[in-house]
């Protein structure tokens, strides 16, 4: 089992600035507390998180560190020119002394549809595409200049059990990436498939949900208005409305508006959360029945300080019971 943490670089500062230097920190933090990954989001036209080029963080982190790999969770493939996206793929893989991970998703917020002047209809079959190409660029293309260090660099395709999703990676042995809500059985249901028809289990990178405090009780407290927060800017960008504000002094009024908004229950019912005996059954559980497991986390805070708080107890305290 790999661990890994998953950065959205999450505005609850005010400061977008502030934001994306916190992350990168975060991610040099992550190696020095032994993590073996560090993913990052892509999100546009977004006030609250404010990753709209995973490339630029991801090569800012390479240069910042020596072991840990880094990835994109994901690159929204249909929004990309295929070649260039390859090109700087490749580029990234040199920078970072071959420990890139490249996950492509198809994307689908309004903004994002309407100003990269893309089809919603067609954007699944734009990702097949596209990482189509990507891959036979990076691979074989004798023009590619400079080559990727990873004789092949590691693909994902994140999927929502999406079957098609599925029968894609498996054809092309890419691994498969969940995110925070997907449950055990969606995953384990989609290995089958996979295997079906590529003949071995997926490598699987799952996103979860992860607070650790002294119980499941206050740890479920604590993680819920930040959970819910991320919840509702991205259902607002979704439906192309104004970002909520966050404020935790008000968060019972927000809270009656949550499932006006999206509901985000399967975030946390499937998150890690309690303390650290309780976090430790719950990552058994998932490391028990999913096989090549890349497990991801998510902190579930918006304070730069708790966050490597956390971090750091789910290493010292989690991490050795887990690993093996």
């Amino acid at each position: 089992m790999k661990l890994g943490i998953f950065l959205l670089t999450e505005n609850y500062s005010g400061s977008a600035n502030t934001t994306i230097l916190n992350d990168i920190e975060l991610g040099v933090y992550a190696e020095k507390l032994g993590f073996d990954e560090v993913w990052f989001a892509e999100h546009h036209f977004n006030s609250f998180s404010v990753i709209p080029n995973p490339t630029l963080m991801m090569a800012t982190l390479a240069a910042r560190t020596e072991r840990i790999r880094i990835g994109s969770a994901a690159f929204l493939a249909p929004f990309y020119q295929s070649v260039r996206l390859a090109e700087e793929i490749a580029t990234l893989d040199n920078l970072s002394h071959g420990r890139i991970d490249a996950g492509f998703a198809k994307g689908g917020f309004t903004y994002d549809i309407e100003l990269f002047e893309k089809s919603p209809q067609n954007l699944r079959e734009d990702m097949f595409k596209a990482v189509k190409k990507i891959d036979r660029t990076l691979s074989a293309n004798k023009l590619l200049e400079p080559k990727p260090l990873q004789i092949k660099v590691p693909f994902y395709i994140a999927t929502f059990s999406t079957k098609e999703t599925i029968e894609y990676a498996a054809n092309h042995g890419y691994g498969l990436m969940f995110s925070q809500g997907a449950t055990i059985k969606q995953c384990t249901d989609a290995q089958e498939i996979y295997k079906s028809i590529a003949g071995c289990e997926p490598e699987v990178v799952l996103m979860r949900v992860f607070c650790l405090d002294d119980d499941y009780e206050s740890a479920y407290n604590k993680a819920l208005p930040e959970t819910d927060h991320f919840i509702k800017s991205m259902r607002s960008v979704k439906s192309k409305k104004p970002q909520p504000d966050f404020n935790k002094a008000n968060y019972d009024a927000l809270l009656k508006q949550r499932f006006s908004f999206f509901d985000g229950k399967t975030f946390l019912d499937n998150a890690i959360l309690g303390d650290d005996k309780e976090c430790i059954k719950q990552i058994q559980e998932i490391k028990n029945k999913i096989k090549n497991l890349h497990l991801v986390l998510k902190p579930a805070s918006s304070d730069a300080m708790q966050t490597r708080g956390m971090l750091k107890r789910f290493s010292q305290e989690i991490k050795p019971k887990i690993k093996g």
